[in-house]
């Protein structure tokens, strides 16, 4: 049976493999949206036991959270975390701005209510930190919509160490949300160090790094999304990165995993990193996505991936 877990000091209990779910209606992130299949991908999560779901204003903009809310209406709202996020604010000219303020928070919250047709979201989260706002602000606006009954918990993401602890002045924050994963392990700095010592959950974007860390792709596979931008897909290290993968489909094999099932439960390992959240667009993805909280890994083989993946 696997073991629960509480976002930060919320109350708010959930499966340690929620569904990042910014393919559906993320327009503006990928290229081949369907949106019927992106609601059979958010009803496939939930049939499968998957309790949270993780959203945004930008995904879309605007679309994902709006067919998540449509395949909310088809459950019990109360056995579904939805968890979203806002900071990007559009603009007259179509450009967007990042704003922290609180009234711009304030409404963000209510705008993402009405989209998800919900009474009340679980997670709600300040995508990006601005310039302009301090952090303890932002977070004090959430507060109040938290005192209101609108959000149950407070999150921050692309937030630093630094702003984590200003934003965190009077221990409102539950949740951060950064990048990390085999590639990217500048949380195990400092931060990790900071979330345990006060009970915030670490969760990860791109933790399967958009897919290369799942073990499907060879020297030989092309993308045209937005993969082409990011450092791990860029050619010499995706040869690089790919030869690090290869590595771990051997000890796969020892536990009778995929490559990817072995990544999360090595995640699940590290101090205050509680939920994770990869996409998936498939059912079977997500089941298999999901035995990851169930891996025990022996300490010899943590050790074996972390010297594979050693921060430099």
């Amino acid at each position: 049976m696997t073991e629960l877990v509480e976002l930060g000091k919320s109350g708010i209990i959930v499966h340690p493999i929620a569904l990042g779910a910014n393919f559906v209606g993320g327009y503006n992130m990928y290229g081949d949206v369907n949106e019927e299949e992106g609601r059979q991908t958010v009803r496939d999560a939930i049939d499968a036991g998957v309790t949270m779901i993780d959203t945004a204003f930008i995904y879309g903009p605007k679309r994902s959270e709006e067919l998540i809310g449509e395949v909310l209406k088809e459950y019990k709202r109360e056995d579904i975390v939805i968890a979203t996020k806002a900071a990007h604010r559009e603009q007259d000219n179509g450009e967007m701005v990042i704003d922290n303020s609180p009234e711009f928070l304030k409404q963000a919250v209510d705008d993402a209510l009405e989209r998800l047709q919900t009474k009340y979201i679980d997670l709600f989260y300040i995508h990006k930190p601005d310039e302009n706002t301090p952090k303890d602000e932002a977070v004090e606006a959430l507060y109040e919509m938290k005192e209101q009954g609108k959000i149950k918990a407070i999150g921050v993401s692309n937030f630093n160490v630094e702003q984590l602890a200003e934003a965190n002045k009077n221990n409102h924050v539950d949740v951060i949300q950064n990048e990390y994963n085999l590639f990217n392990r500048e949380a195990e700095k400092e931060m990790l160090d900071y979330t345990a010592a006060n009970k915030i959950t670490f969760i990860p974007y791109f933790p399967l790094a958009a897919g290369i860390l799942a073990g499907k792709y060879d020297e030989n596979t092309k993308f045209e999304d937005l993969r082409t931008k990011l450092a791990f897909y860029q050619e010499d290290q995706f040869k690089e990165n790919l030869q690090k993968v290869d590595k771990l489909k051997e000890l796969a094999k020892k536990y009778d995993e995929d490559v990817a099932q072995l990544v999360l439960a090595f995640y699940l390992t590290r101090p205050s990193l509680d939920v994770i959240i990869p996409g998936a667009k498939k059912g079977g993805q997500i089941k298999d996505n999901m035995r990851a909280a169930d891996i025990e890994l022996k300490p010899e083989d943590v050790d074996y991936i972390d010297e594979i993946f050693k921060m430099e």
